[in-house]
């Protein structure tokens, strides 16, 4: 779930190596474009780094191996909120309903935990929604789905939102009997060593 290759274009920038995948083909044309670029750093020190795109799902990482990824940062679609491909793109998360997106989110979660080193990092930015004017908190569903799957909390971040309904709209009215979603979640998660007692971190896993 790369979208437009931001974090590529800065491990390019930091000498990482680094994958890209998204299930939108035009995306990942996208990011392309956006990392054909010369860098020629004063730092001696600096070797380019390999970058490789795929069109894929995230549900399906077969093109990775297990245990291959130092650190994953995503940013999957907030469920339905916004259409993130303009034509039906077969398998895009923001068509699906909240719970075939938490289903989902549990397949992610599970690959994910797969393709990632002992002791590796997964950074996901996920947010919240409203239904009848009332909160629809994604977070917590997310957040249990990669409970589930075995990785333990790190790090829970709350980004504040600049704007706050989406970054292409802006809200009409001037009063409203609910508070503007002012945030999102960054939740690091890791992948314990296997070394390491699951009991010491039983309160950063589902414990309720």
């Amino acid at each position: 779930m790369m979208g437009s290759g931001t974090t590529l274009v800065e491990c390019k920038l930091m000498g990482r190596n680094a994958i890209g995948i998204d299930i939108n083909p035009d995306a990942v044309m996208v990011a392309m474009n956006r990392l054909d670029f010369q860098y020629k750093p004063l730092d001696t020190s600096y070797i380019e780094p390999k970058i490789e795109l795929f069109v894929g799902d995230a549900r399906n990482l077969d093109a990775i191996e297990n245990s291959a990824v130092d650190l994953i940062a995503t940013h999957p679609p907030y469920s339905g909120i916004i259409p993130y491909t303009k034509s039906a793109v077969s398998g895009d998360l923001s068509s699906l309903s909240l719970e075939e997106f938490m289903n989902a989110m549990g397949k992610v979660a599970e690959e994910f935990h797969r393709i990632l080193k002992d002791g590796g990092h997964c950074a996901l930015l996920i947010g919240d929604t409203r239904k009848h004017r009332h909160y629809v908190p994604i977070h917590i569903g997310v957040l249990g789905k990669f409970l589930d799957a075995g990785f333990v909390l790190k790090e829970e971040i709350i980004k504040l939102q600049h704007r706050t309904k989406t970054t292409r709209e802006r809200w009409a009215g001037h009063r409203y009997d609910f508070y503007k979603i002012a945030h999102e979640h960054l939740y690091v998660f890791r992948k314990l060593l296997k070394e390491e007692r699951r009991q010491d971190f039983k309160y950063s896993m589902k414990w309720w």
